[in-house]
């Protein structure tokens, strides 16, 4: 398998269908739907939803009602990074090569771009019950959308992670901020895919325990990059973190043992998927691929 091709083409088709759901740039309110897309287009590996669709594949679903989970995964993961490049926050003027919303638009419209997709996060994915009006997981699926994005969730962790700035961290601490800033959106795309193509809930706490083993390992290895790479590489500043007096795994444990917990994590993550009777080969190769990223 050409994992190169391979993660190209589902990108691209990740990429199509989230421009679908994207709003109209019209009416009086047109900046912030413009800065909304510009948040929104200004790239990204298309993570989340890739790995969404690929877990639903994975479980045997087939039909177009993922696709409003798609957009309205990458509109959430989208705001986030919106809002945390704020100058009240990380305070960053690129990402993914581009300027940040905040520095495109001004302060206060990278505020309302962000509260823009959030809410059309859900918006776009009432439209699955447009598709498929009479699918009882539809539901399930909304449920773990909100909860995962939520105070339990990634907004749990940000402000867990913004209130320990500067301050002693502990591993156990630590683990909890990736556990809901990271691995909680990652859970949740996974277990959408999952619900959606109608996995058993056994099923489901397997995809979300291996979600949650690659969310870690996807972070630490961010912390990584954040030390040895450039900003050429990652298309964002590096050093940030240490701008932002923030402890990661690196700066509490060291790069080798950062670089331990991501190989064991990462590989728990697989074999916890490889225990499922349903198997997806591209899934779990890419799962591979991203805990050993440059970018």
């Amino acid at each position: 398998m050409d994992m190169k091709k391979e993660i190209a083409a589902r990108t691209e088709q990740a990429e199509q269908i989230i421009r679908q759901y994207l709003p109209t740039e019209e009416g009086f309110q047109k900046t912030v739907i413009e800065a909304m897309n510009y948040s929104v287009l200004a790239g990204g590996k298309r993570l989340r939803p890739v790995l969404m669709m690929e877990t639903y594949r994975m479980f045997g679903g087939r039909s177009k009602v993922i696709e409003p989970f798609m957009a309205a995964m990458e509109m959430i993961h989208t705001y986030s990074l919106v809002h945390d490049d704020l100058p009240a926050m990380d305070n960053d003027e690129f990402r993914r090569g581009k300027k940040t919303t905040h520095a495109q638009y001004g302060e206060a419209m990278g505020i309302l771009a962000g509260d823009g997709l959030l809410n059309y996060a859900f918006e776009t994915a009432t439209k699955a019950f447009e598709i498929e009006p009479g699918n009882g997981n539809i539901g399930r699926a909304f449920q773990i959308l909100s909860q995962k994005a939520g105070i339990h969730g990634m907004l749990g962790g940000q402000c867990v992670d913004i209130e320990s700035e500067g301050k002693e961290v502990t591993e156990e601490l630590l683990q909890y901020i990736y556990k809901l800033k990271t691995a909680a959106l990652l859970e949740s795309s996974m277990m959408i895919g999952a619900i959606l193509a109608g996995a058993t809930k056994s099923e489901q706490r397997i995809v979300e325990q291996a979600a949650g083993e690659l969310g870690l390992a996807f972070q630490i290895q961010d912390d990584i990059l954040d030390v040895t790479s450039s900003t050429e590489v990652l298309g964002k500043p590096v050093g940030s973190d240490e701008k932002n007096h923030k402890t990661t795994y690196v700066t509490l444990k060291g790069i080798e043992e950062a670089y331990k917990e991501v190989e064991e994590r990462s590989r728990h993550s697989v074999e916890l998927l490889n225990t499922l009777v349903v198997k997806n080969e591209f899934l779990t190769n890419l799962m591979m691929e991203l805990v050993n990223r440059k970018k």
